[in-house]
């Protein structure tokens, strides 16, 4: 169909031969309460497809041409919008948003064939096209980022289109990928970087006030920040830190989750100096560590990994050899993990917590000998309770032990009796419990290397002790782990 015609369904003059007054009319036509918006938008798209680049894109092209197009791109997406929620959840019934898929393809086939235009135009070096591209380019990435992830407002057709125009805007804007075109070329904030400009366009709806009216800008946000690292994320740090604070600092687990993911991106990518300023990363730590009176798993998953590396942030290093290592916030929060950990009794919680224990021993260093004591029934009672099928939390218990021998074996001597006597009994109970022989044989392995451990803490006084077993009295895989221990020289 030929641009008059097109017009001409649009109940536009056809004499009409500047773009901006067809643009203007366009969205006249689509802002009437009783119009066919999904028809307006079909031709809107033939127009854009059939029309030649130079009409569309002027070569001497002004701030009124510039605000037409925003204003007709913003008046589509704003049709796709979400319905707004007024309740203190934040949340809307799925068929609230029944209708927005499809408006969702209807718009995006608009904004796509628009794009492609652009991105042609910006590759025969019009300058026009390239100013144009750079304003729509947050109202395109915002609208894409909406839809492109699995939430009760997308489908499979709305994501489809949704990564075809987000793609298509980083090839029209001359960017090379997501992250250069939120960034600038040089990874920095560079003016060419328009992260700035979404995060503004995004602030009014990420107050304490409004940010739970619209369900979809919280993972626009999130989206938007875990694709921007360093340097150019510090250059945001004022308009990111505070919102994921407040995302974090909500009654719903979900909420509390995605915040977290969002200050573990921060506190990853951002230098440990602007973190420390203005008493940020304290803030966060006391953040964090109220989230560890939660027994909510998913919620405690994020909030371990993240709290150990802001600690590294927090505590300096661990001095030279000889020098005292006063108690920080590591032993703090490990006190507090080391209690709930005794204490749990729900199976996911007990593998989170043994999975990310070996991090603080890692971090810890040393000074883990200051928590021995409580460490040492943490895990006798963690070796006691099977996790089956995968058996989890014992594996990651028994490589907690083995780092734990390795980092305090001075202190390991006076344990030896409790710590031998609870690995041994372990290996009668793997032995007789129903795993896979795959699960049994590692199992078996890493409790025989903790022995060993132990055994060279003390000076091979183990093995002797072990020599006197009656082999009558123990299965065939524990007296092989008992032979293999006797007959070791050293352990390296």
């Amino acid at each position: 169909m030929s641009l008059e015609c097109l017009l001409r369904d649009l109940s536009i003059k056809s004499e009409t031969e500047d773009v901006i007054s067809v643009l203007s009319e366009i969205r006249e036509r689509f802002e009437e309460r009783n119009s066919d918006k999904t028809r307006i938008l079909s031709r809107t798209a033939e127009v854009f497809r059939v029309s030649s680049r130079s009409w569309l894109f002027p070569e001497l092209s002004s701030h009124s041409f510039r605000s037409t197009y925003t204003d007709l791109v913003k008046s589509c997406t704003e049709y796709a919008a979400l319905p707004l929620c007024d309740t203190d959840s934040g949340t809307l019934p799925a068929t609230s948003y029944e209708e927005i898929p499809g408006k969702a393809v209807a718009v995006g086939g608009a904004l796509l064939a628009l794009s492609a235009q652009l991105g042609e135009a910006v590759k025969c070096g019009d300058s026009g096209a390239k100013a144009l591209i750079h304003t729509l380019s947050p109202v395109l990435c915002v609208f894409s980022i909406t839809h492109v992830q699995k939430q009760a407002w997308t489908d499979g057709s709305s994501r489809r289109c949704a990564v075809e125009l987000l793609r298509s805007t980083v090839t029209a804007s001359g960017s090379s990928s997501v992250q250069e075109l939120l960034c600038g070329s040089d990874g920095g904030a560079a003016p060419s970087g328009i992260l700035g400009s979404i995060l503004d366009t995004l602030q009014p709806d990420m107050t304490k006030e409004t940010w739970k009216r619209n369900e979809a800008v919280k993972h626009v946000f999130s989206w938007l920040l875990v694709q921007v690292g360093r340097p150019c994320l510090a250059e945001y740090l004022d308009k990111v830190f505070p919102t994921s604070l407040l995302i974090s600092d909500d009654y719903r687990t979900e909420n509390k989750v995605l915040g977290v993911h969002c200050l573990h991106h921060i506190v990853l990518h951002v230098p440990a100096a602007d973190l420390r300023q203005f008493n940020r990363a304290q803030v966060l730590y006391d953040a964090l560590y109220n989230h560890l009176y939660t027994s909510e798993a998913p919620l405690i998953q994020v909030v371990l990994p993240c709290l150990i590396v802001l600690l590294s942030v927090l505590e300096k290093p661990l001095g030279h050899a000889g020098l005292p290592r006063t108690p920080n916030r590591c032993d703090s929060v490990l006190r507090l993990i080391l209690t709930h950990m005794e204490m749990e009794h729900k199976l996911a919680l007990r593998r989170i917590y043994a999975s990310n224990l070996l991090l603080f021993v890692e971090t810890m260093g040393i000074s883990i000998a200051r928590h021995l004591k409580r460490l040492e029934r943490v895990i006798v009672g963690y070796l006691e309770v099977s996790d089956a099928p995968e058996e989890k939390a014992r594996l990651s218990i028994l490589e907690v032990l083995e780092r734990t021998i390795q980092v305090a074996w001075p202190r390991m001597e006076c344990r030896l009796s409790v710590l031998a006597r609870s690995l041994l009994r372990f290996l009668v109970d793997v032995s007789a419990e129903s795993l896979a022989p795959e699960l049994t044989e590692e199992l078996s392995n890493r409790a025989t290397r903790c022995l060993l451990l132990l055994d060279h803490c003390s000076h091979g006084r183990l093995r002797v002790e072990l020599k006197e077993v009656d082999s009558s009295c123990v299965c065939e895989r524990v007296l092989k782990c008992i032979q293999d221990l006797t007959q070791a020289e050293c352990v390296s």
